[in-house]
């Protein structure tokens, strides 16, 4: 059974949902019986700082139940506008999102929220909130992304487009399936970003912080977006000089995966200018990390853990900055057959295992690949050295760090370049 086939199951509340809207949680307070109250749209919130402390132990969890709440009023509106729509659309973006992958920006804005705020119930119910927000604009992101990528797969399934394809292929012919896939997945995108703006729109802040959310959303909103543009941009001019790639990547993946994520959660805990702006220099710098192990895990992961096609960004001829750095080296040395593998494969659809394996050959031999693993080291080693300089409360400032370490993928060595004295002032491993 594919999920979000409307014959294959009913239409009911999403997974992670406590009850089914209408039902007598809807609309009242009431315990969870997992130290959550039940608030406003049958939203699950923290009830005080011993709950606040319980989501710790799993906040993708607590955001997915969050999620399923919210979701599960969604779809009976959805399903009372159309059911068609309904059912086709409306439950694959739900599905989607709640079973979506690691929930690595929900947890970022958290654990920035604990940091600066310690348990305080409120601003941690606004963080659970804004980070199941930040899921669907993920789903938005990743949805879109897909088509554009013309990517089959997602999390190791068929992505969406695909999935819608299949579902009509066998009444309309693979050809018009396949521009109703990526014409409805367009659709379930703007579905996901829809759900996402109303989610925070309605989170309850006080009037100050409520102006810095803001804000701070509609930036990552539109960062987002600039980014892929350049991406896209780059990728039919070929434009592919190393600043041109940082700033594509320093938009599309540092500011939006990590960076406003951290930010948002701060601001929600009404943290001040400094500690802002040094969380806000953290993030940059492992969000540029992160973007670089994707860059390097496209073609040298293995897909049996990424779910992805190895590839996919050689495929399409994306202007990465592991593919700039050994085209850079490559003109330096006047190395012509390095050269020439890159122009005969960047941007083929047709790139076949022997193909991609005369780029990771080159990618090696030009010193490409230690290059960007180094960088990918320095930037995070130098993001958390950003993070030990600020004020945080070490209940939260302990996860956080080990978060923001895992988030850029930087070789376990990396932590050793921070020495202790800096980790005391940040308030985190140390004092944990």
């Amino acid at each position: 059974m594919r999920p979000g086939h409307a014959k294959d199951h009913p239409a009911t509340a999403p997974p992670g949902a406590a009850g089914p809207v209408g039902s007598p949680t809807h609309g009242a307070v009431a315990d969870d019986g997992e130290g959550c109250r039940v608030r406003g749209e049958g939203v699950l919130l923290p009830a005080g700082p011993a709950e606040v402390r319980r989501i710790d132990a799993d906040v993708p969890g607590a955001v997915g139940r969050v999620l399923g709440q919210v979701l599960a009023e969604r779809l009976r509106r959805a399903l009372r506008t159309d059911a068609l729509f309904g059912e086709e659309l409306a439950e694959r973006v739900a599905r989607f999102t709640l079973e979506g992958g690691k929930r690595t920006r929900a947890r970022l804005l958290w654990w920035a929220c604990r940091a600066c705020a310690g348990r305080d119930a409120a601003a941690a119910g606004a963080a659970l909130r804004l980070g199941a927000a930040l899921e669907l604009l993920q789903t938005c992101a990743l949805v879109h992304d897909d088509v554009m990528d013309r990517a089959v797969l997602r999390r190791g399934r068929p992505a969406l487009h695909t999935d819608l394809a299949d579902r009509y292929a066998g009444r309309v012919g693979p050809e018009r399936a396949g521009r109703f896939g990526q014409s409805a997945a367009v659709l379930a995108g703007d579905l996901a970003l829809a759900w996402a703006d109303d989610l925070m729109a309605e989170t309850p802040l006080a009037p100050g912080t409520g102006k810095v959310v803001r804000r701070l959303w509609s930036d990552m909103r539109t960062e987002m977006v600039a980014g892929q543009y350049l991406d896209v941009q780059g990728q039919v001019t070929e434009a592919r000089s190393l600043p041109r790639v940082l700033r594509a990547a320093c938009l599309k993946s540092a500011l939006y995966s990590v960076e406003r994520p951290l930010a948002l959660g701060a601001a929600v805990a009404g943290a001040d200018r400094v500690t802002l702006r040094r969380l806000g220099d953290a993030g940059r710098c492992v969000g540029m990390a992160f973007q670089l192990r994707d860059d390097l895990d496209d073609v040298f992961g293995d897909p049996r853990v990424t779910g992805e096609v190895c590839g996919d960004d050689i495929r399409e001829g994306k202007p990465t900055y592991l593919v700039a750095v050994a085209r850079a080296r490559a003109e330096a040395a006047g190395d012509g057959a390095a050269l020439a593998v890159l122009d005969r494969w960047l941007g083929d659809p047709a790139l076949t295992e022997r193909g991609l394996d005369e780029v990771r050959e080159v990618l090696v031999a030009t010193g490409a690949r230690a290059t960007v693993e180094a960088e990918l080291d320095r930037l995070a080693a130098r993001g958390l050295r950003h993070f030990d300089g600020a004020v945080l409360d070490p209940e939260g400032a302990g996860p956080l760090r080990d978060l923001l370490l895992a988030t850029a993928g930087a070789r376990p060595e990396t932590d050793a370049t921070v020495g202790p004295a800096a980790r005391a002032r940040g308030g985190a491993r140390g004092d944990r």
